[in-house]
């Protein structure tokens, strides 16, 4: 009985052994590969990082203007990869600061366009890609990005500066050149409201305004670790891939009227369009438009019926504000007339779809109201287009 139980015990021993030997050698395997990619990744940053102090020891990189070097090669590698170039494509890229991705496109595309406003950086980067010998590859652009008209491009791929966000979005999505797709590299709370939804709380103007030329992919998120020097918040890679059929609208008067939607974005639309400072706005505007056009198309109200036979404005008579009054009321039916006709009056704008807000802009347009201004000088109106894409 004792040699039986030694035997058990003894068995018993060695298969908690063995069960132990298999449990370490199985998570040693799983761990040291972990481990090894985790130190990898270490002692990649570190060199990188050391690598870039020492060569970059002169620059001191700019925050305000965006210089944040993305350092992680398996992130810039995922950003080719997931961009599909071609071996025949032009590739635009905005801000190369010191060529970590460029060097990268370069590997891959037939050509490369890389618009940089800090000469310091394009010092760097013609050197670093000399080095390579692909500087026949390779054309840089010493200016803003946001002043400079962009070149003939296949793919825009880019990390983008993050104070330049919104009208660089609206520059490639409402600019003269056709493109196949943009990936950028964003901050991460403005790529989250890109990609917003009709119904999401995060959905707004720039939204609703980039989504009804082009649609947005998520590709990936990326820390903020991976920067050099770190920024306050991570970033976010998406993807930009412009429409094949796109609404016949003035895209000027459909960023304008979406920037008077999306003031008050979960109010109803009844509510938004009863504010008499929006609604006085709005009514000198289509006084201006009547102007323009010669005619009076809103002769059944206009805000000068105080004027005086030499077109001063008589603020003394008492008579003005009554006929001010009087004319606001006016236009102020007609605008619930429109949101009635059309179902809209309960609705609010971060719950319509495109369709929705087209058709209510179309209603509005039939009825003459317009909501963009005068005819403007081409930059001042590339500079109001650019700020419709403010993420309100």
């Amino acid at each position: 009985m004792l040699h039986r139980t030694k035997f058990i015990s003894n068995k018993i021993t060695n298969q908690i052994m063995s069960h132990h030997f298999l449990r370490q050698n199985c998570r040693t395997m799983s761990t040291r590969r972990f481990n090894n990619v985790k130190d990898e990744d270490e002692q990649y940053h570190n060199k990188l990082r050391r690598k870039t102090e020492n060569e970059e020891a002169q620059i001191y990189l700019l925050k305000s203007r965006g210089q944040h070097l993305l350092m992680n090669p398996r992130v810039l590698n995922t950003i080719v990869q997931k961009s599909n170039i071609l071996p025949t494509d032009t590739v635009l890229e905005i801000g190369p600061g010191t060529g970590n991705l460029t060097l990268k496109l370069l590997e891959v595309a037939e050509k490369v366009i890389a618009i940089e406003i800090d000469k310091r950086m394009v010092e760097i980067l013609h050197k670093r890609v000399a080095e390579r010998g692909l500087q026949d590859r390779l054309t840089v652009i010493c200016q803003d990005a946001l002043k400079t008209e962009f070149p003939q491009f296949d793919l825009m791929v880019a990390n983008i500066p993050y104070g330049i966000s919104s009208p660089l979005v609206a520059k490639l999505v409402y600019g003269k050149n056709s493109y196949r797709s943009g990936t950028l590299l964003l901050q991460k709370e403005f790529a989250r409201r890109l990609l917003a939804n009709p119904g999401d709380s995060e959905f707004n103007r720039l939204a609703v305004n980039v989504k009804l030329v082009a649609d947005v992919e998520f590709v990936m998120n990326v820390s903020k670790k991976d920067f050099l020097p770190c920024p306050k918040v991570d970033s976010s890679v998406v993807k930009i891939h412009p429409k094949t059929e796109i609404p016949e609208v003035d895209f000027n008067e459909w960023c304008a009227f979406t920037r008077t939607c999306f003031t008050k974005k979960n109010k109803t639309l009844g509510a938004i369009f009863k504010q008499k400072g929006m609604l006085m706005e709005l009514m000198k505007l289509q006084e201006t438009k009547g102007d323009e056009e010669n005619n009076t198309i809103y002769s059944d109200y206009h805000v000068n019926d105080a004027e005086d036979e030499d077109g001063a404005r008589n603020e003394g008579n008492g008579n003005f504000s009554s006929t001010v009054g009087k004319d606001l009321n006016l236009f102020k039916e007609i605008i619930n007339d429109i949101l009635r006709s059309g179902g809209f009056e309960d609705k609010r704008p971060s719950k319509l779809s495109h369709e929705e807000l087209l058709d209510l802009l179309s209603l509005f347009n039939q009825a003459r109201i317009h909501f963009h201004g005068q005819v403007k000088p081409m930059d001042e109106s590339e500079a109001e287009l650019a700020s419709a894409f403010d993420p309100l």
